[in-house]
C-alpha cells in the first residue's frame, strides 16, 4: 500500500473556504449567513452575457482552442486597446481557466523548483497554494497598517533579493488590503526588476475598483520598455460579476514565455467554450454598468469603514480599491472567533462568515488576530453584518473571559 505524496500535505487550506462546512451546517439549521469571507459579488452579471447563454444553440458542445477562442481573444484585444494599449495583440494574450490558472502557469513559466518569488504580505492566499504546488518559495516583504499597507522602502525590498530570486509579484489594487499602489511605487519596482534582471508580475484583476478619484497604474504602461520581463494577470470574474465563468488572462510580450505557456495550455486542452462564447460580448457591456458598479462599491466601502471604525478595539485602514480590507480584532485567535460565529452565535437567527487573515500571510504567526472582509453584499445586508460582528465580539469576549476565570 503506497502512501500519498508528502508534498500534497504541504498545500495549505484556503482561509476563504476552510470554514465552509460550518456555514453549511448553520444554513441547515435555518440560519442566515452573511458571506463576507469571499469575493463573490452580488452585483448582477450584465444582461448581454445572460442573453448569450439563453440563445446558445451549438450542439454538440465541443472543445475550444487552447490559446482561447478567436472571438473572445478579439474582444480582449479590443478591451486592452480601449484602455490605451494599442500594441497588445492576440499573440500577447493567453486565456486561462480563471485568474488562478494564470498564477500557476506564470509560476511554472518563470521558475525552477527551489526558486523564489518576492511578494508583499498580506497577500492573496492562492499565491501560497500555487507556490507550494510548483515547488517554489514565496519570500514575503511585510507591509504595515500604519502606512496603509503601501510598499516599504527600496532598500527593504532589495535586501530580500538573492541569486534564487526570479520574480517580483504584486496585486494592484490589492487583495486583501485594498491598497492601490502609486506610480512612484510601481516605478520603484520597475527599476528594481531592471536592475536585478527579474520578472515583474502584476495581478490586476481589480483595476476597475479604485476610489476617491484616484487612478490605477498598470504595468502595461511599462511593458514596452521591459517586453521580456513584465507579465500581467487579469480576470473576467470581478469586473463583470462572472466568478462562475472561469475566465482569466495572461498578457506578455515575451514570445518564448507565451509559446511555452501555450504548450501547457494545449495539455489541458482549453478553457470553457460556453464561457468564452458568452464573454466574447464584453465590448457590448455599456459604460453605465461600470459607473454604477464603481459607485456601489465605493458606497459599500464607506459604510463598512464607518461601521467598523465605531466598534471598540477594532482597527482597519480605509481601503483605496478592490473590495477587501484587513481588520484587526481584539481577539487572540481570529480563526477561533470566525468558527464560533458560525457554530455558536446567532443574532435574530443570523450570523456572519469572515476569512481568518493568517492564511493571507506567508510568515508564520502573522495575522492571528486579523480577518479579511470582502464587502460584496448590498448595503442593507452589510449593515446587518456589521451589527452582528459588533454584538458577536461583545459576546465572544465575555464568553472567553468567563472561561478563563473558570479555569483559574
Amino acid at each position: 500500500m503506497k502512501n500519498i505524496s508528502q508534498r500534497i500535505s504541504l498545500v495549505p487550506a484556503s482561509p476563504i473556504r476552510k470554514l465552509v462546512p460550518f456555514a453549511v451546517e448553520a444554513k441547515k439549521q435555518g440560519v442566515t449567513v452573511y458571506h463576507l469571507n469571499i469575493g463573490d459579488p452580488d452585483i448582477k452579471t450584465p444582461d448581454v452575457f445572460i442573453k448569450s447563454l439563453q440563445n446558445w444553440k451549438r450542439n454538440p458542445i465541443s472543445y475550444g482552442q487552447s490559446q482561447g477562442d478567436p472571438e473572445f481573444l478579439e474582444g480582449l484585444k479590443n478591451y486592452y486597446h480601449k484602455l490605451g494599449y494599442p500594441f497588445i495583440q492576440i499573440a500577447h494574450i493567453q486565456v486561462t481557466s480563471g485568474g488562478s490558472e494564470a498564477i500557476g502557469l506564470t509560476f511554472f513559466a518563470v521558475c525552477e523548483p527551489g526558486d523564489e518569488v518576492l511578494t508583499f504580505e498580506p497577500l492573496y492566499t492562492n499565491y501560497n497554494s500555487y507556490a507550494t504546488i510548483q515547488g517554489i518559495s514565496l519570500v514575503p516583504v511585510l507591509t504595515k497598517p500604519d502606512t496603509g499597507f503601501h510598499l516599504p522602502k527600496k532598500i527593504e525590498i532589495e535586501e530580500k533579493i538573492n541569486k534564487r530570486t526570479k520574480a517580483i509579484l504584486i496585486c494592484n489594487p490589492n487583495n486583501p488590503t485594498g491598497t492601490v499602489y502609486t506610480r512612484d511605487e510601481i516605478e520603484m519596482l520597475v527599476k528594481i526588476a531592471q536592475k536585478h534582471g527579474l520578472f515583474l508580475i502584476a495581478d490586476e484583476v481589480y483595476r476597475d475598483f479604485v476610489y476617491d478619484g484616484n487612478k490605477h497604474v498598470s504595468l502595461l504602461d511599462y511593458i514596452e520598455k521591459m517586453p521580456n520581463q513584465i507579465i500581467v494577470l487579469d480576470s473576467m470574474s470581478k469586473r463583470y460579476s462572472l466568478c462562475g465563468a472561469r475566465l482569466g488572462m495572461l498578457i506578455s510580450l515575451n514570445a518564448d514565455l507565451m509559446a511555452g505557456i501555450l504548450r501547457i495550455a494545449q495539455s489541458r486542452l482549453s478553457a470553457g467554450l460556453i464561457d468564452q462564447a458568452m464573454a466574447s460580448h464584453l465590448m457590448e457591456v455599456p459604460s453605465s454598468f461600470f459607473k454604477e458598479v464603481h459607485k456601489e462599491y465605493q458606497n459599500r466601502r464607506d459604510i463598512l469603514f464607518e461601521g467598523l471604525s465605531k466598534i471598540p478595539r477594532v482597527t482597519l485602514e480605509k481601503p483605496e480599491g478592490a473590495f477587501y480590507c484587513i481588520v484587526g480584532l481584539p481577539v487572540l485567535n481570529a480563526e477561533d472567533f470566525c468558527k464560533w460565529l458560525l457554530t455558536d452565535y446567532r443574532l435574530h437567527n443570523e450570523t456572519v462568515m469572515l476569512a481568518p487573515a493568517s492564511g493571507f500571510y506567508s510568515s508564520l504567526g502573522k495575522g492571528k488576530n486579523e480577518v479579511r472582509i470582502a464587502y460584496v453584499l448590498k448595503i442593507s445586508s452589510l449593515k446587518k453584518a456589521i451589527t452582528i460582528l459588533k454584538n458577536g465580539l461583545i459576546k465572544y469576549l465575555h464568553t472567553k473571559n468567563t472561561r478563563l476565570q473558570t479555569r483559574k
